[in-house]
């Protein structure tokens, strides 16, 4: 009992000192990946891109991302965090202010792919990051606190970016070209306080008292050792494991369906009856708002019951729901009631899937697995907005794209129901799978 003082002190501090800085990384690296949803509205015909141009360019950039991703999270683990996210963010700010020179549908999917390229490794860059800082127990939690940066993102950037378009005009560009120029200079400013703030490990934390900073190592090497006896810890595990590849399979399904969502919504919401951009780009803001409600709300249950797997498919089969609605939908009323819906599951998958995925790997299956799994997962974030191009540029609206998402929700939760889990978790430790029993 009497080490928890100094530990929960220790994650405490970590929570305080990482996790904002953290948060407002990702919010930045997410306004980033998801602003050309909004320089759409008008960028597509300045740029004379098609329906499946578009959603070919805004999923293009997930495939730079998905071929670097795992060398990149191994490079972290070589040379540190600080150093290699300092990189990442100098050279995806800089790439997305480049696309402002985009000229046409080549110049347009090959800065996307750049911009891919640029940032792959910062996620699973940062998920592998939290694993050195924060206990099994706490981790869903923190991991939701950190994610929710991305419907933050949204509701953020979202009449940002509208105020930005409506700089068309200034100093003789494009408000999407304002839009790319001015969203890539907080990456490149960030980037150089990443270097200057983000300690390594916790022995490398000043901010931490000696006791508290052996108390915290203590608890992570234990549980490191208790994975590395019973799960994975080497290269090749990490990069062959069935259960990464299984993982991979739903967080590419839930990833599909995000991106599916989010890179057309600001359109969807348009052809509806929305309004101009700054309109459009306010409503959006509903949808996101939903998003990180759930996010926070299933994450915390997910920590507080301990539970991983039906925590995953509930939020998937929210997904569905509200993916389904959105197959019907016509009004701008219906469609905000579905894409939240579909948000707060998507988003709620979230802090319980990574909690589940970094429970069974250490070491430079961490590395690798985690990586891995996200660079599957990513791969929806090509298929999504591609898809849901292809379909509306064929069928004339996005009925049945959204039902092939719905369906895809259903098949990502069966995997995770078929899952199991350990009964008996001991104290502190959070659910993870049980190789013991011999499932997974």
């Amino acid at each position: 009992m009497q080490h928890r003082i100094p530990l929960d002190a220790a994650t405490s501090k970590a929570t305080l000192r990482l996790v904002p800085f953290l948060f407002l990384l990702y919010i930045v690296a997410y306004l980033d990946r998801i602003n050309v949803s909004f320089a759409a509205l008008t960028m597509n015909a300045d740029l004379g891109l098609s329906q499946t141009a578009y959603g070919l360019g805004a999923g293009i950039f997930f495939l730079g991302y998905v071929l670097f991703e795992v060398p990149s999270n191994l490079i972290l683990e070589r040379v540190g965090p600080r150093l290699w996210i300092t990189r990442i963010m100098l050279t995806w700010g800089l790439v997305t202010m480049a696309t402002a020179l985009a000229r046409g549908p080549l110049s347009f999917a090959l800065l996307r792919f750049a911009l891919g390229a640029a940032e792959a490794g910062f996620f699973p860059g940062v998920i592998l990051y939290l694993t050195y800082w924060f206990p099994q127990a706490t981790r869903a939690r923190t991991v939701a606190l950190f994610m929710t940066a991305t419907p933050v993102a949204g509701l953020v950037g979202s009449p940002v970016s509208g105020l930005i378009l409506g700089m068309h005009g200034a100093l003789g560009l494009h408000g999407w070209q304002w839009l790319f120029l001015l969203e890539g200079v907080p990456a490149v400013v960030l980037g150089v306080l990443v270097f200057l703030w983000l300690p390594d490990r916790p022995s490398r934390a000043g901010w931490l008292a000696a006791e508290e900073c052996a108390a915290l190592e203590g608890v992570l090497a234990a549980e490191n050792r208790a994975i590395a006896g019973s799960h994975m810890s080497s290269l090749r595990q990490g990069l062959t494991g069935p259960r990464v590849w299984l993982l991979g399979w739903v967080y590419f399904c839930a990833v599909v369906a995000m991106y599916g969502l989010v890179m057309w919504l600001p359109q969807i919401i348009a052809h509806a009856g929305g309004g101009g951009t700054m309109a459009v780009s306010c409503q959006v803001m509903v949808a996101y708002f939903f998003a990180a409600v759930g996010m926070v709300l299933i994450g915390a249950s997910s920590d507080r019951f301990a539970e991983r797997r039906w925590h995953v498919a509930g939020s998937l089969a929210l997904c569905m729901a509200g993916m389904l609605v959105l197959s019907v939908s016509t009004g701008v009323v219906a469609i905000l009631a579905g894409a939240s819906l579909a948000a707060m599951g998507i988003w709620g998958v979230l802090g319980p899937f990574w909690g589940l995925a970094t429970a069974f790997l250490t070491g430079s299956a961490a590395a690798a697995g985690i990586a891995l799994i996200n660079s599957l997962g990513n791969l929806g974030g090509f298929a999504g907005p591609y898809v849901m191009g292809w379909v509306k540029t064929n069928s004339g609206d996005f009925s049945d794209g959204f039902l092939f998402l719905a369906g895809l929700m259903l098949l990502g939760a069966l995997p995770i129901l078929f899952l199991k889990t350990a009964s008996h978790m001991p104290s502190g430790v959070s659910p993870g799978l049980d190789d013991r029993q011999g499932h997974g």
